[in-house]
């Protein structure tokens, strides 16, 4: 880097104080003060206060690259790195927003996997607990898979994959809550419904051995003993050593049943997917 004009710097320090006073007021990019200055001189400002951790202030510094030299190869470099500052800064908002802003103009760029990355971290990091509404955690697993889609030999997508598996269990322990719920009030084949979503759709997942438990239990309280039947063999074959599957051989039992699955026939139990599907019924809870 060249050396900088005594009178740029001092732009800069001018600018980067202006800049500090709109940050800290709540202020946004256009509430900042409009002083020219050399791309170089201002890139270099605005990486400065990312690297002493001023997120907010180096954000908007990046942004001024690209609203005072949009022609230039800097600006392109300064959007990713004002979205990277706005994650850094947890506003994953405008990070999304800004990420999505350089795929637009630059689509075929080779730092757009980078930019898909940032957008599926900014949702995978606003994943709420699984008692609140999971919007947003739907939003996570599509960006990541976008991600893996589009670019599956990078880097970004390997660690895609491995948050992959943490959000369907996050998912589908949203599905098991709703499922209890619907359970504690009686409300059975609503129940059916959710504990087969989780087989159906995230039986990979941790959840699984408890959703064929909770089947077994709903089947039962319906009177459908032979389904309730299948549910617990499918749970012997695949999880024999689990409390569920115990939980479930006792429950069979105690209706005159008997449902024993040995490890050795695990290979010619049913599988997850014959457990049978309920009609669907109306369901008012998210």
């Amino acid at each position: 880097m060249r050396m900088l004009p005594i009178r740029s710097t001092a732009l800069v320090l001018v600018a980067a104080l202006a800049l500090a006073g709109c940050a800290r007021g709540g202020g946004t990019r256009a509430d900042l003060p409009y002083v020219a200055r050399d791309v170089g001189t201002l890139y270099t400002a605005a990486k400065d206060r990312l690297d002493r951790g001023q997120y907010k202030l180096a954000a908007a510094l990046f942004d001024e690259v690209e609203r005072q030299h949009p022609y230039s190869v800097w600006a392109r470099r300064a959007q990713l790195m004002g979205a990277f500052a706005y994650y850094l800064d947890r506003n994953y908002t405008q990070a999304i927003q800004s990420s999505q802003r350089f795929l637009a103009v630059h689509p075929g760029n080779r730092d757009a996997p980078y930019a898909y990355y940032l957008i599926a971290l900014s949702y995978y990091e606003q994943i709420s607990d699984v008692t609140r509404d999971q919007k947003i955690t739907q939003q996570a697993l599509d960006a990541l898979g976008e991600l893996n889609r589009r670019y599956p030999n990078t880097r970004y997508a390997a660690d895609a994959r491995l948050k992959v598996d943490l959000v369907r269990d996050h998912l589908a322990g949203k599905e098991m809550e709703v499922g209890r719920y619907y359970q504690v009030r009686g409300q059975w084949l609503a129940a059916i419904i959710r504990f087969r979503t989780v087989v159906d759709t995230y039986q990979t997942t941790t959840h699984t051995p408890e959703a064929l438990m909770r089947l077994t239990e709903s089947y039962l309280a319906l009177g459908v003993k032979e389904e309730a039947k299948k549910a617990a063999a499918v749970l012997g074959a695949n999880y024999p050593g689990t409390q569920w599957y115990a939980r479930a051989y006792e429950l069979i039992g105690k209706h005159g049943e008997a449902v024993a699955v040995p490890a050795s026939a695990a290979a010619t139990a049913p599988k997850l997917d014959d457990v049978p599907k309920p009609k669907p019924v109306d369901d008012e809870t998210n």
